[in-house]
């Protein structure tokens, strides 16, 4: 596995789905923010038609709609879609994701905490969604709100540094914002 965070800003993706796990997986995309998602609900589903507003498409997505995305991620369908699904996405090397089906996933899905812009992530590779979500509630009880504030704070260093052509002092001075404000034990 490698582990990488994806700027999708610009990148077509699409979602396939229905029931609660399709809108997890919506709600976690609008979270990143500026993702342009396009929601297919190949069966009738009220909760994710009204999750993804004017983006819900009722029907599976056509081969070129596929071939337009560069991500795609499939939930809450059973083998018998996501397999075939997955198989047109690679044939148009757009990257692919199918919830639970490891086999047809090109990636997998960490869990994650988001305070800010500060992710915080975990990931077993999908042999082990419960013990990935089990550290996502641990590091989140330990991780709370005031972290999105202390990324920003942090970055502002950073910024005022670099602006003033210092950026060779960046990693002392961020060390020593942590250890004066005590953030980590």
């Amino acid at each position: 596995m490698l582990p990488v965070v994806l700027d999708c800003a610009d990148w077509p993706i699409i979602l396939v789905g229905a029931g609660p796990l399709a809108v997890r997986r919506l709600a976690l995309l609008d979270a990143a923010e500026s993702c342009a998602v396009s929601v297919f609900a190949p069966t009738e589903d009220p909760a994710l038609q009204k999750a993804a507003g004017s983006r819900s498409v009722p029907r599976a997505p056509t081969e070129a709609e596929i071939a337009a995305a560069r991500l795609m991620l499939v939930a809450g369908l059973g083998p018998a879609d996501g397999e075939p699904l997955a198989a047109l996405a690679r044939r148009h090397r757009v990257l692919v994701n199918v919830e639970d089906e490891p086999l047809n996933c090109d990636f997998h899905m960490p869990a994650i905490v988001r305070r800010g812009a500060l992710l915080l992530t975990v990931s077993t590779g999908g042999r082990s969604p419960v013990l990935a979500g089990r550290l996502r509630r641990w590091l989140a009880e330990r991780f709370g709100p005031e972290w999105a504030g202390r990324l920003d704070a942090a970055a502002d260093v950073r910024t005022q540094l670099r602006t003033a052509g210092r950026g060779d002092e960046v990693s002392s001075a961020v060390n020593v914002l942590i250890d004066r404000e005590r953030w980590l034990p």
